[in-house]
């Protein structure tokens, strides 16, 4: 009985919580007329003419270079954040200095919101030609990332014993082979959890994307919103749910895919003994 109960209450709240997608999707499989007359969450005639239309009006709006700069502007800032994070979280886990001064300045930095470094940004950006470009974007994703990174590769390397690192030392090896041949293995599952957060973080991002972008590289979060009146006679609600699935899916499928790898590294560390 208590574990049925259980199962309810579970049940109820994933659906609570999920509530907004599933209305979503089931949106994006109605007509304009029934969305009008039926919003409930059953579908009398479903029909594929939303994502049609998504898909093959390119030359308006086009939703494959919405997902492409998507794609590698996040994958620029999530990879780049890895690169630059992974040694300055090697040198603060094995600092006293850096445990007490330098992280808690870059977490802090990140609680700063982001608009108020909007102007300058785009003073920078504008001077160096990056606005409306992928590289652009993607560099603005690294510094968004970096704080998330650092904070995750110092905690998973300061659970590595330091006397692996001392034993390195004693048989000729550098820092660098420290951190490439014994820290990253280690901490692989780590690094991949964090490439996911990243990614879902950067692939989320607005603000940067509305103000930066203009046409070329204007990422999917920006470009789902031109859909939102796609033929001027009003909000077309149909195709907006079908970009918003659409646009959902890459950072779905990536938690999917790699969700054996997230939750391993969640439970790391936890045992020991």
């Amino acid at each position: 009985m208590l574990k049925s109960l259980r199962w309810i209450v579970y049940g109820l709240v994933v659906f609570a919580m999920n509530f907004p997608v599933l209305v979503t999707f089931i949106t994006s499989f109605k007509t304009t007329r029934e969305i009008a007359g039926n919003p409930g969450l059953w579908i009398e005639q479903p029909t594929l003419d939303n994502y049609l239309k998504v898909l093959t009006e390119t030359e308006r709006f086009n939703i494959f270079l919405y997902l492409a700069n998507s794609t590698a502007a996040a994958l620029i800032g999530t990879t780049l954040a890895i690169l630059l994070a992974f040694p300055a979280a090697y040198v603060i886990a094995r600092s006293e200095t850096g445990q007490k001064l330098l992280l808690p300045l870059v977490i802090n930095l990140r609680a700063v919101p982001l608009i108020v470094f909007a102007i300058p940004l785009y003073m920078m950006y504008q001077w160096l030609g990056l606005l409306d470009t992928q590289i652009g974007l993607g560099l603005i994703f690294t510094i968004v990332n970096i704080p998330l990174a650092l904070v995750m590769l110092v905690n998973a390397i300061s659970d590595v014993p330091v006397e692996l690192d001392e034993a390195a030392t004693v048989d000729g090896a550098s820092v660098f082979d420290i951190m490439i041949r014994i820290i990253r293995p280690v901490i692989r599952p780590t690094l991949v959890t964090t490439f996911i957060f990243g990614f879902i973080t950067a692939w989320n991002e607005f603000l940067f994307g509305l103000m930066l972008t203009t046409s070329r590289a204007v990422p999917m979060t920006v470009g789902a919103s031109f859909f939102f009146a796609a033929s001027g006679g009003g909000v077309q609600w149909g195709m907006a749910s079908a970009v918003m699935i659409l646009g959902a899916l890459p950072p779905a499928l990536l938690g999917i895919v790699m969700y054996r790898q997230l939750s391993g590294s969640m439970t790391a560390g936890a045992v020991k003994g």
